[in-house]
């Protein structure tokens, strides 16, 4: 639990039943991604006390009334809620729901007959990204809930709700590489790496990840980098320009949330290069941009969880990591709950690419 910015500590908690609409879940696993750091330090606004973590790996106890996707027993995966009826939501982009950012990132929109979380019997925060999966239970909206085999390994697949699905899906979605293109990507966490594995699936000409970490950029090149740049030691825009011949980077992905990271990108795309971001940073945080830069055609372009429908990626990642082509275990650390704080701090530090808390 959160007791307030930079407190994470272990609580006792009561969960009420589920609401209409709603599922509880006993968690088996929950990775911790870089948005839960976001709120831990208090760069992103969450109601304190309260249950944050959003990447939760379950067994269904209970249903509300009207939920008919789960039921009782049954493995599931959770994501990002969405409501279901706006127009984004009904042409296939949940992500883009029009109450995405009350629903999901400061956890409060919830009707009044929802399922209550309290401490010595007082209500505390949660619903974060719909579920709040930081506990041995979760009250989660059905919309946030993707069912999985029986057999699946919960543990292992904990940390496709979020961070796997935003880097995959950013990838494959929306920035869609063909082979002639020279593709970059900006930070090898969770997110970087799992757009890396996405990018060298479609075997594009170039496929250069940059980091500050050798051993992320190592482990890059294992997962299909064809090149890889170290910030700290190496002149990225140098090594760009000399990998690219002059002509830029086609498609780029900034996972950092870093706006002079944004900018660097903008300045070394190619013409008519696409700029693709995303993370959590501070509210108000802005990327300059030099207007006479881009008109050669530049894009830049924010994206939300991958521009996905949990619904029908996640199965698609389940897939490929039972194929071989999704590598998870070679992302994860595992760590128990009363070390999730060491957890926070590993990946802060470059030392954990993808903690998994195991309940």
């Amino acid at each position: 639990m959160l007791n307030a910015p930079g407190e994470l500590v272990v609580s006792e908690v009561e969960f009420s039943d589920p609401g209409p609409g709603e599922v509880l879940v006993k968690l088996v696993a929950s990775g911790l991604c870089h948005t839960d750091l976001g709120v831990i330090a208090g760069g992103i606004p969450f109601p304190t006390p309260g249950i944050i973590g959003h990447e939760g790996a379950g067994v269904v106890e209970k249903v509300g009334a009207g939920v008919t996707g789960v039921e009782a027993g049954d493995q599931v995966l959770l994501s990002f809620t969405s409501c279901g009826s706006c127009a984004a939501c009904t042409s296939a982009h949940p992500a883009y729901c029009e109450t995405w950012l009350p629903r999901n990132l400061i956890g409060l929109m919830r009707s009044d007959s929802s399922g209550t979380v309290t401490r010595d019997g007082s209500p505390i925060a949660s619903h974060f990204f719909g579920q709040s999966s930081f506990g041995q239970y979760a009250i989660a909206d059905e919309r946030s809930v993707v069912k999985v085999d029986p057999g699946a390994d919960l543990t292992v697949l904990a940390p496709l709700g979020c961070g796997v699905l935003t880097g995959f899906g950013s990838m494959w979605n929306v920035l869609d590489p063909g082979s002639d293109d020279v593709v970059a990507v900006y930070g090898a966490g969770a997110v970087g790496l799992s757009a890396v594995i996405a990018a060298a699936l479609r075997k594009p000409a170039q496929l250069i990840a940059i980091d500050l970490v050798d051993e992320r950029l190592a482990l890059a090149t294992e997962l299909g980098a064809t090149a890889t740049i170290n910030g700290t030691t190496e002149n990225v825009a140098e090594r760009l320009a000399e990998l690219t011949g002059g002509r830029g980077v086609a498609l780029s992905f900034d996972t950092t949330g870093n706006p002079g990271v944004a900018r660097q990108a903008l300045d070394a795309a190619s013409v008519r290069g696409t700029v693709l971001v995303c993370g959590a940073p501070p509210p108000g945080t802005e990327i300059p941009v030099d207007i006479q830069g881009i008109l050669t055609g530049k894009v830049l372009r924010g994206v939300t969880m991958g521009d996905t429908d949990p619904a029908t990626l996640i199965p698609q990642l389940i897939a490929l990591h039972a194929d071989g082509k999704l590598p998870l275990e070679k992302l994860e650390k595992r760590y128990s709950l009363d070390q999730i704080g060491q957890a926070a701090d590993d990946m802060h530090h470059g030392v954990t690419v993808k903690p998994v808390i195991v309940f």
